[in-house]
C-alpha cells in the first residue's frame, strides 16, 4: 500500500503531461482497502484538476477540458480497476486468476489497458502461481504487459515470458527460450509475444555507478553501537535494517542509550496507519533526492541513525550515507544497497562527511565463526535458511576480500551476476558455494522445495483454468471457486501465503471511561470524543479509521490464538458503533489503550508509543 501510494503522486504527475489525454473527464482509481485514506485520490472525488490537453500544449495555453475523476460509481472493490487510469497493489491482478465471483468484470478492466507490474521480484511461490496464470490470460488478450525489476533471476525471467507468450502450447519450451535467460547484462529487457521466442535487448546503462564496499559485522549490539560511533564521529546519517520488528526494537534500545533519543528513528510495519504515513513522509523530507525534500522542521540531519524493517526496501527514494544491514537474499540485499548514496550530493559526494564519501555496507545478522556461517534464528524464519546461504556464497568473494579495492560490489554492473550466481540451481555450472558448505546446503535445499512445493498444490485449489480456444464459452470458469474475493484481509489471503491475520482500530479509554482517539494524530484528529451511546461524528469516526494496526504474529500463530484475540476484543464491543450511521468503523475490531498505551490482550501486554510503534510482551 506504501508503494501504490507514492506511484499515485507519481502516476498522476505523469498523467498531467500525457499526450492524448481525453477532452473530457477521465477516470482514475487508486486501488487497495485504505485508498480513502489517501489525501491525493480522495481530492479526485467529483472532479480533480484540469490537464493539459493536445491542443493546450501546441497552442501554449493553460488547462484546458481534460480532467482526471474519481467517479464514486467507481469506488467499488469490483468496479474500481474499470477505470480508465488505475494504480493498486498487485493482488488486483492476482484476482484475475482466481475462481471467485465477479470475475468477468476483474478481466474486462484489465483487457483494456497497458498492465505494469513492479518489484516482480518480491513474490514467493504461492503468488507466482497466480501471477503466471494472469500473465497467461492477458497474452491471450493481446493486452501489452511491462514487468519491472532490477533484481529478477534469469530462470524467473524466462518463466513470466513463457506464461505470457503461451508455453508449450504454442510450441515454446524452456529449450527454446533458453536465451532469454543466459546472460547477465544489465540493464536487460526481454520481450515476449504469443506464439515467438522471447527476445533479449541491452540497451545503455544511465553511465552512473556506485561502488559499495561491504564487510561482515558480527552481531553484537555493542559492537554495532561502536563501530556507527566511530562511522559517525564526523557527522552523517545511516540507516540500519533488520529483518524481524523485535530485533528493530533491540538495537534501537542500544542505540539510544549510546547516541540518545533524539538521533535514533525507527520505522516498521507495526504503527498505525496516520503514524506509518507521518513518519515515511518525515522520511521522505529528510533523505529523500535533494531537489525535492521540503523539511518538515528540519533539514538532512547531521547526524542521525534510522533503525528500520524491510519497509525501506523497495517503497521509499531515500538515501544514506552508510548502511548496515541483516543477512537478506542476495536480490534484496541489493536493493537495500540501492538505499546508500542514491543520490550524487555535490561532486564527488562531497557534501556528504569526508569519511562517508565512499559507500559502504556492513552486514551483520550472521554468525561468522561457524562454516557455513549461521544466519540468526529470525532471519531464517523470515526467508528460509537456503536463499541466505546462496547469498552468502555469492557475496562471499566479497565479503571475504583484503582489499578495499576487492570488496566493492559495482552497482548496477554486479547486480546481474550476484542476482544469477545465488539462484542458480545447485549442481549447475561455476556454482559459487564452497564445497565444505554442500552438506548444509543440501539439506536446506530439501526444506525450501518441499516448501515451495506445498504452496504451489496450495495455490493451484482455486487457480483459474488456463485459456481455452478462442471462441470457446467460459461457462463454468469459476465453479467450485472461493466465492466472493475482495481487497480485505480475507481477499488478500486468497492469493498471498501470508497466513492469518488480524487487523484492529486503536483507541484510547481514559481513566474516567471515556473514549478518544488517540490524542497524537495530527491535523486535529487526536482526541476526538467517541461516544458510547451514538455514533461518532463523520470526522472522529474518519479518524478512528485511519487509526488500523495490523496486530502481530503471536496473535495468529494458531486458530486457538485468534479466536482468544477475537473474544477478548469483542468484549469491548460497542453496540452503537455498528450501525449504518459509523459504516467508517462497522465491523471493525477495537483495541483501547489507557493513559499509558498500555491493553492487555490474549495473555500478552502491548505498549504502543508514537516514537516505537507497538512493542509485545508476554504478561506474567
Amino acid at each position: 500500500m506504501a508503494t501504490s501510494n507514492a506511484m499515485f503522486s507519481r502516476f498522476t504527475h505523469w498523467l498531467e503531461r500525457l499526450p492524448g489525454m481525453p477532452k473530457g473527464a477521465a477516470s482514475i482509481f487508486l486501488a487497495h482497502s485504505k485508498a480513502h485514506l489517501n489525501k491525493e485520490f480522495s481530492g479526485y472525488l467529483g472532479g480533480g484538476p484540469r490537464l493539459a490537453t493536445d491542443t493546450d500544449r501546441d497552442a501554449g495555453s493553460r488547462p484546458g477540458g481534460a480532467a482526471l475523476v474519481a467517479h464514486r460509481w467507481l469506488r467499488g472493490r469490483k468496479k474500481g480497476m474499470l477505470s480508465s487510469f488505475s494504480v493498486g497493489t498487485v493482488d488486483q491482478l492476482l484476482f484475475s486468476s482466481l475462481k471467485s465471483k465477479h470475475l468477468a468484470l476483474r478481466h474486462l478492466a484489465f483487457a483494456g489497458k497497458v498492465v505494469v507490474i513492479d518489484e516482480a521480484h518480491a513474490y514467493d511461490t504461492y503468488m507466482n502461481t497466480y501471477l503466471d496464470r494472469a500473465l497467461a490470460w492477458l497474452g491471450r488478450y493481446g493486452v501489452p504487459v511491462v514487468v519491472l525489476s532490477a533484481t529478477l533471476p534469469a530462470a524467473r525471467r524466462r518463466e513470466l515470458a513463457l506464461a505470457y507468450a503461451g508455453n508449450q502450447r504454442d510450441g515454446l519450451t524452456e529449450e527454446t527460450s533458453k536465451p532469454a535467460g543466459e546472460t547477465d547484462a544489465y540493464p536487460l529487457i526481454t520481450t515476449a509475444e504469443p506464439g515467438a521466442a522471447p527476445r533479449l535487448y541491452t540497451p545503455a546503462a544511465s553511465g552512473r555507478s556506485t561502488d559499495v564496499h561491504i564487510e561482515p559485522l558480527d552481531d553484537d549490539l555493542a559492537i554495532l553501537a561502536d563501530r556507527l560511533e566511530t562511522e559517525l564521529a564526523g557527522g552523517g546519517c545511516a540507516l540500519v535494517i533488520r529483518n524481524t520488528v523485535a530485533r528493530v526494537h533491540e538495537a534501537a534500545t542500544q542505540l539510544r542509550d549510546r547516541f540518545g533519543d533524539a538521533a535514533v528513528t525507527v520505522a516498521h510495519s507495526r504503527f498505525l496507519d496516520l503514524d506509518r504515513a507521518a513518519r515515511d513522509e518525515r522520511l521522505l523530507s529528510e533523505y529523500g533526492p535533494p531537489s525535492k525534500v521540503v523539511p518538515l522542521g528540519g533539514t538532512r540531519p547531521a547526524r542521525h541513525i534510522v533503525v528500520a524493517s524491510q519497509v525501506v526496501e523497495q517503497s521509499l527514494d531515500v538515501d544514506f550515507d552508510l548502511l548496515v544491514t541483516d543477512l537478506a537474499p542476495v536480490d534484496l540485499v541489493l536493493q537495500r544497497m540501492g538505499r546508500l548514496h542514491r543520490h550524487l550530493r555535490g561532486t564527488g559526494q562531497s557534501q556528504r562527511p569526508p569519511g562517508l564519501r565512499t559507500a559502504r555496507c556492513l552486514v551483520t545478522g550472521v554468525d561468522w565463526t561457524q562454516s557455513p556461517p549461521r544466519p540468526v534464528r529470525g532471519s531464517r524464519t523470515v526467508y528460509g535458511e537456503y536463499p541466505l546461504l546462496r547469498s552468502l556464497a555469492a557475496l562471499r568473494p566479497h565479503l571475504e576480500a583484503t582489499a578495499d579495492d576487492e570488496r566493492a560490489v559495482r552497482l548496477p554492473d554486479h547486480i546481474s551476476p550476484l542476482v544469477q550466481d545465488a539462484y542458480r540451481q545447485v549442481g549447475d555450472h561455476a556454482d559459487v558455494a564452497p564445497v565444505r558448505w554442500s552438506t548444509a546446503l543440501d539439506e536446506a535445499l530439501t526444506v525450501q522445495e518441499t516448501e515451495q512445493a506445498e504452496k504451489a498444490v496450495r495455490a493451484r485449489a482455486f487457480l483459474l483454468d488456463p485459456a481455452a480456444r478462442d471462441g470457446r464459452a467460459v461457462i463454468g470458469w469459476v465453479d467450485a471457486g472461493v466465492g466472493e474475493a475482495d481487497d480485505s484481509q480475507s481477499g488478500r489471503a486468497q492469493v498471498r501465503d501470508t497466513g492469518e491475520s488480524l487487523e484492529v482500530l486503536v483507541a484510547r479509554r481514559d481513566a474516567d471511561g471515556s473514549l478518544t482517539t488517540v490524542p497524537w494524530l495530527s491535523e486535529g484528529r487526536g482526541g476526538l470524543p467517541l461516544p458510547l451511546d451514538s455514533a461518532p461524528t463523520a470526522r472522529a469516526a474518519r479518524a478512528l479509521a485511519a487509526s488500523g494496526l495490523r496486530l502481530p504474529y503471536q496473535f495468529t500463530v494458531t486458530g486457538a490464538m485468534i479466536d482468544r484475540t477475537i473474544a477478548d476484543l469483542e468484549t469491548d464491543l460497542v453496540a452503537a458503533w455498528q450501525t449504518k450511521e459509523a459504516h467508517w468503523i462497522a465491523g471493525e475490531l477495537v483495541l483501547f489503550l489507557d493513559e499509558d498505551n498500555r491493553a492487555e490482550l490474549a495473555g500478552h501486554t502491548l505498549h504502543y508509543t508514537e516514537s516505537d510503534g507497538l512493542e509485545v510482551t508476554r504478561a506474567p
